[in-house]
């Protein structure tokens, strides 16, 4: 038997103490705060809740395998899975709007032809077509797999090149990047643009450098379907929390590491870019009940997308009055205290706090009124119905759960010469790198994958 020190009670860090007790190390878990579960934080208020980190789940498979190999209950007695229906509702600058299903690549482009007219589904779903290829070339290296000693491969974008007809031919050459795809192979149309560029911009990619090989989120997404876990996605980390005290972890609270303690492996998160985008979440608080045929998810666009990619990326960090913001309203009893009221959340990729003065007197408040005013605007009607609100930065990020300026992780992609790969789990002169600062990159799959990886590497006491 092995002793083991995992520094850090994120879901990565839970996940590799519940895969490595099972298979006979001895595991202490040593975590800063006075509580796990990192990023999967919960605020609770009046008989409110709301998560405040990611809040929906993508290949839950990730999580049955690790309820399978850990224990003999499926991960459906652990959390109630469900999946949102539809998966998105898009309302664009122009005034149009998208309703897309879940988990059906044939459903969405029939929304779409019926939201763009008759084509706008089949350049789409060329698109996602392409990035199932990606998918089909990088599942394995960047999902399944350790980080290869040579990554050569890997540095190359395994998206297809399209056949160019018709003017496409006169345009102009370079780096296959999200933003070329969506002129080139989406016609340029404003709404789709929007749409694909959303999927990046979400984990806080540049459409503009991001390698096309980035159209692998959506395929998954629209491919393997978005779920949600009743009680908000705390419930996730405690069932996996609760997992690990069945296979005898230690877990220290309160106890911040400076230095690498004494162990057989020690596993500690992925170093982190503070100059990465964050996340800025107005948490809401709702008199009335939710309205009928309220989506899980809408996506509010950008009211100009040069200004809101200026904004996030451009030389000097600001704030786009009117950026892309997903407005997240759950149909779950377990968070509102009664039918008689409703919780929402507005979320924004943001300059990160290494880039932006998250602490100066206001900054924060102003941003939420410009953010409420923005979704009102596409007909929202939150503003009047607000009992109260909670503003979170990428400050209190950084606070809560040490991730460095409060950054986004996001997920490694291929292509671009290997500049969104991240470190290898097995990390230079000893030790291992676990989360989404490390292979493969963030999100809660990908954290669960990278514990996955890394306990393989370790292998059986």
């Amino acid at each position: 038997m092995a002793r083991i020190v995992i520094i850090g009670a994120g879901i990565s860090g839970l996940a590799a103490a519940a895969r490595l007790a099972t298979i006979g190390h001895r595991v202490t878990v040593c975590e800063a705060a006075e509580t796990y579960g990192g990023m999967l934080g919960q605020y609770r208020r009046d008989g409110f809740a709301f998560d405040t980190g990611p809040t929906l789940l993508t290949l839950p498979a990730v999580y049955r395998d690790l309820a399978l190999k850990t224990g003999k209950e499926p991960l459906e007695q652990l959390v109630e899975l469900a999946p949102v229906e539809p998966e998105s509702h898009h309302l664009f600058a122009d005034g149009s709007s998208a309703r897309l299903p879940n988990a059906s690549r044939g459903g969405v482009g029939q929304a779409l032809d019926t939201a763009f007219g008759a084509g706008a589904g089949a350049r789409w779903g060329a698109v996602t077509n392409r990035g199932r290829s990606v998918w089909e070339a990088t599942r394995r290296p960047l999902l399944e797999e350790p980080l290869p000693a040579d990554p050569g491969p890997l540095r190359t974008d395994p998206y297809p090149a399209p056949p160019r007809r018709g003017l496409a031919r006169l345009r102009g050459g370079g780096a296959p990047t999200l933003a070329r795809v969506a002129e080139r192979e989406l016609d340029g149309h404003p709404a789709l643009t929007a749409l694909l560029e959303e999927y990046a911009l979400r984990f806080g990619f540049d459409p503009r450098t991001v390698p096309a090989g980035a159209t692998v989120i959506p395929y998954m997404e629209q491919s393997f379907g978005v779920w949600y876990v009743r009680g908000g996605m705390r419930a996730l980390a405690e069932a996996v929390y609760r997992r690990c005290e069945l296979r005898g972890v230690e877990f220290r609270f309160g106890e911040r590491v400076e230095r690498p303690p004494t162990a057989d492996a020690v596993l500690r998160p992925g170093p982190g870019d503070p100059a990465l985008p964050g996340r800025v979440s107005v948490l809401l608080a709702l008199r009335g009940p939710r309205p009928d045929g309220t989506a899980h998810r809408t996506v509010v666009h950008a009211a100009d997308r040069a200004d809101e990619l200026d904004a996030l990326f451009g030389r000097t960090a600001r704030l786009c009055a009117r950026p892309t913001v997903q407005v997240l309203r759950p149909d779950d009893p377990t968070l509102r205290p009664d039918d008689a009221h409703e919780t929402a959340t507005l979320t924004v990729t943001v300059p990160s706090r290494a880039r932006f003065d998250w602490n100066a007197p206001g900054v924060a408040d102003r941003f939420a009124d410009a953010l409420l005013t923005h979704v009102d605007a596409a007909g929202l009607g939150l503003r009047e119905r607000v009992l109260w609100r909670v503003v979170r930065t990428p400050a209190d990020t950084e606070r809560e759960t040490g991730s460095p300026g409060g950054a986004v992780p996001r997920p490694a992609l291929a292509g671009a010469g290997g500049a969104f790969l991240l470190p290898g789990n097995a990390a230079p002169g000893g030790g291992y790198l676990i989360g989404g600062a490390a292979h493969p990159g963030g999100g809660l799959a990908r954290a669960g994958m990278s514990a996955c990886v890394t306990a393989g590497l370790i292998g059986p006491a």
